[in-house]
């Protein structure tokens, strides 16, 4: 059965405070109901800066999903870890770990935008000696017993509620994340579907005696929303999607590889291209995806549009891949 997914990054072109309360707090009620449809996931993410509103605070929101739902897991995919104090990011994963009874999953990422790193004060060519020192920290502070740190002694409360530790997994699309991530004996989670740096990975694991598995996306993995008329949708809210791919497609660089980058310049490339498809409930089943990652708010949809795309994912979708 495919992996379903509600992805939500709260992108808002524009938008003044009033509509972002309002838009904020829809997505919250779209993944409780989500959760009481048997949606497995509510993916969300990190960027900082960003003129539309991108979402910048992934964990807090993800505290808003855990208090209004029962069972759906939420994905941080992911963290831009150098960015974040370490020892204050495993208390904030721990806090959330407790409350949501292990369904938090924490991919630890290092950005791709050097803006970003410029705006928090911190050292772009560090990036990768500070992931390190971030990962090491989490896994040694989630034992609950004192270590050093930074040269003094420190000791994490409260533990987590996941044993051994919360599910933490390296992101990335490049051989010093896979490394990385077989170093520490943790999950791999590729940002594309990289079937050369899942060998390389599994080889480093063999080298270092650890172990781990990988969560790779498949070969396809589209951003979807749902209507009953996709030329109709394709019209009038194309745009959407197209603002999000470009925004996307401008942050990143030549070396970095991604399941979702678009090379899009009008809405009809977009489309052409398929890296975000509307697509009618039958078409979405008969896409034969491995995972369907419904992006039902995608660069600024309305939110009415965004609800209706869920509605039709929940009732029309979800229920016929169970039966």
């Amino acid at each position: 059965m495919p992996v379903t997914v509600v992805r939500f990054n709260l992108v808002a072109p524009g938008a003044p405070p009033d509509a972002l309360s309002a838009r904020y707090r829809a997505a919250v009620e779209m993944a409780c109901y989500a959760d009481e449809h048997g949606i497995a996931t509510v993916q969300t993410e990190e960027h900082h800066g960003a003129e539309n509103n991108w979402l910048p605070s992934p964990f807090v929101f993800a505290g808003a999903v855990f208090g209004a739902t029962r069972r759906i897991a939420v994905t941080v995919s992911a963290v831009i870890g150098p960015l974040h104090d370490p020892l204050r990011l495993a208390e904030d994963i721990a806090v959330l770990d407790l409350l949501s009874g292990g369904r938090l999953v924490t991919v630890a990422g290092i950005g791709y935008r050097p803006e970003e790193y410029a705006m928090f004060g911190v050292d772009w060519d560090r990036r990768g000696r500070l992931q390190d020192e971030l990962l090491e920290t989490l896994l040694t502070a989630w034992t609950g017993e004192e270590f050093s740190y930074r040269g003094r002694r420190v000791r994490l409360t409260p533990r987590p509620y996941t044993r051994p530790h919360p599910l933490l997994l390296v992101g990335g699309s490049s051989r010093a994340a896979a490394r990385r991530a077989a170093r520490f004996g943790l999950p791999f989670f590729p940002s594309a579907h990289l079937p050369e740096l899942e060998a390389y990975y599994k080889r480093r694991l063999a080298e270092y005696g650890t172990e781990g598995w990988t969560m790779m996306p498949a070969a396809e993995t589209p951003l979807l929303h749902l209507a009953e008329d996709p030329d109709r949708a394709w019209a009038e809210y194309g745009k959407h999607l197209l603002h999000e791919a470009r925004t996307y497609a401008s942050w990143q660089s030549d070396g970095i590889r991604s399941a979702v980058r678009s090379a899009a310049t009008t809405v009809a490339e977009l489309r052409a291209e398929g890296v975000y498809r509307i697509l009618t409930p039958e078409q979405c089943l008969a896409q034969g995806l491995d995972s369907l990652v419904l992006h039902p708010l995608a660069g600024g949809m309305p939110v009415e549009e965004g609800r209706r795309s869920l509605r039709l994912f929940a009732e029309r979708v979800v229920p016929a891949l169970e039966g």
